[in-house]
């Protein structure tokens, strides 16, 4: 290997703590931004106003998930949440093409999951469940990833699909999942912070067993031209892939990884001791520079950022006076 790509793969965990810090305070700012637009829409009308943030429609991935099958269907790009579809389909290529670095490189909770298993680490919490109870739960992401889909892409037609895209609900959903985190109910609160503790025990636990969101990711991933590869011939069976791995992945049992649980975090391949035994690889070539699934999976995401701004598919068409108005009647707004 190289000098220069030998010194950038021992960077590689910096790197990507970096990536996920700096968007993890981004979403922490479009937060405050939004909670500031929603305090100024359902307070007194004053002289300046507050401008609501595009961004905050990353957080309802289930809308994003309606209005993908509108437009597949023949309607028009969502018009209400079009930040919301424009990320989920930036997250939906690059997952196609570059494995799960959404999950690895840039999702915040992804990140709030490595920051409790460090701590876990340091507090020597953290346990692994035996294959028994692991593998079930696996599956736990999957089954609600399946509920969402019959419910959505199976069940509902372009009719019903129209119905909840123009609702109130659906114009609101923002304001109702600032609702749901800043006064959330008991039973929602107690589960959260069920999640929350039991991370500190168990690796990544909301990321590996729950999310939808990275099941539907980890099955499009497994399409991806991108592998980590071993070469058994160089391998030291020191077994320290195994045990940095996020995803819990057996690596030293495989030539190749390709598991719908690999986020392409990259960090087996700074950990191995052995030179050229574990690298990055593209069908055809044997291996390829580290940094170009993080490079490309960053790249990809802000390249469909852009073409959003320019197509005029981020900026939401409802006037900000439609938005206070039903901001303003929000408890009496429910599901359609």
């Amino acid at each position: 290997m190289p000098q220069n790509t030998a010194s950038m793969k021992n960077r590689l965990n910096q790197l990507r703590f970096l990536c996920q810090s700096l968007f993890a305070l981004f979403c922490l700012y479009i937060g405050y931004r939004f909670y500031a637009f929603y305090i100024w829409a359902i307070g007194p009308t004053a002289h300046t106003s507050v401008i609501r943030p595009p961004a905050v429609e990353a957080f309802l991935p289930l809308g994003a998930l309606v209005s993908l099958k509108r437009l597949l269907s023949g309607a028009e790009f969502d018009t209400i949440h079009p930040a919301g579809l424009s990320i989920f389909l930036a997250v939906l290529l690059i997952s196609l093409f570059l494995r799960k670095g959404f999950c690895g490189w840039i999702c915040p909770i992804g990140f709030a999951s490595n920051l409790a298993e460090r701590a876990g680490k340091k507090m020597r919490t953290l346990f692994s469940l035996p294959a028994w109870i692991d593998i079930p739960l696996l599956g736990l992401k999957y089954l609600l990833l399946g509920f969402f889909v019959y419910l959505i892409l199976w069940n509902m037609d372009l009719m019903s699909l129209t119905a909840f895209h123009n609702s109130p609900y659906n114009l609101i959903s923002d304001a109702k999942m600032l609702h749901f985190f800043l006064q959330p109910s008991m039973l929602a609160g107690t589960i959260m912070f069920g999640i929350i503790l039991v991370s500190f025990f168990l690796r990544n636990f909301w990321c590996r067993y729950l999310c939808p969101y990275g099941g539907l990711l980890g099955l499009l991933a497994l399409a991806s031209p991108f592998q980590v590869r071993r070469d058994p011939d160089t391998c030291i069976e020191c077994n320290k892939c195994d045990r940095v791995c996020p995803a819990s992945i057996t690596i030293t049992n495989r030539r190749t990884v390709r598991n719908a649980e690999c986020i392409g975090c990259l960090e087996c391949v700074q950990a191995c001791p052995a030179p050229n035994c574990l690298t990055l690889s593209l069908p055809g070539k044997k291996q390829t520079h580290p940094l170009l699934l993080p490079g490309l999976t960053i790249g990809l995401f802000f390249f469909c950022f852009f073409l959003a701004q320019i197509s005029g598919h981020w900026h939401t068409q409802v006037p900000v006076e439609v938005f206070q108005h039903y901001y303003q009647t929000i408890d009496a707004i429910g599901h359609p």
